[in-house]
């Protein structure tokens, strides 16, 4: 009998699936809910050889980014980036809750302050894994080198969810936050899919 079709990516189009590497079997899929949208959701999926992509995680609520979401993002457009990126570094001021990627701990990730609806940001790094965007993969997330230039932002990471909306980055409420970080393999080269749901079926 012919093997029977490998499951695909759920919600994720043959545009988007082109640039999850051949070697990813884990991957963070964060659906926004439209283009201008600052709420999300997020649900971590691994891939058997077998029979394709399951759910292993989640779904989580998330927040993005104030203005939703950009292909083409720019310092201080309050949107997040739209695309495939990986997630190969953590951290945070709490000691590491059992992460299998290198886990930074640093008094550096402290925050104070209000967000956009007046709501307390600290805390919010307590942990945080560093998305894959102008980035230099395999340092800190707190390392500030740019290679697309300081102009297309950076700083994208993952982190403890605040009750707002963000600059850019993505959150998740604190202990889901935690699972992930304990469910994210680095043998698996995992990514995170993430943009406007209508952007992902593409």
């Amino acid at each position: 009998a012919a093997p029977l079709p490998e499951t695909p990516l759920p919600g994720v189009g043959p545009v988007t699936r082109a640039s999850v590497p051949d070697g990813t079997s884990q991957a963070l899929v964060v659906t926004g809910t439209s283009p201008d949208s600052s709420t999300s959701t997020a649900t971590l999926y691994a891939r058997d050889p077998a029979t394709g992509w399951k759910a292993q995680a989640g779904p989580w609520p998330t927040h993005n980014a104030l203005r939703g979401w950009t292909a083409d993002h720019t310092a201080g457009d309050l949107r997040t980036p739209i695309g495939v990126f990986r997630l190969g570094d953590a951290g945070g001021r709490l000691p590491d809750p059992g992460a299998l990627l290198p886990y930074d701990q640093d008094e550096q990730f402290a925050i104070s302050g209000t967000g956009f609806v007046g709501e307390p940001l600290e805390g919010s790094f307590d942990h945080v894994i560093a998305i894959d965007y102008n980035r230099v993969p395999g340092r800190s997330p707190l390392d500030k080198e740019r290679p697309l230039g300081a102009e297309k932002g950076g700083g994208v990471w993952i982190h403890v969810d605040h009750g707002g909306p963000t600059q850019a980055c993505v959150t998740l409420e604190r202990e889901d936050l935690r699972e992930l970080l304990r469910a994210l393999d680095p043998a698996r080269e995992p990514v995170v899919v993430m943009g406007p749901a209508t952007e992902l079926a593409r």
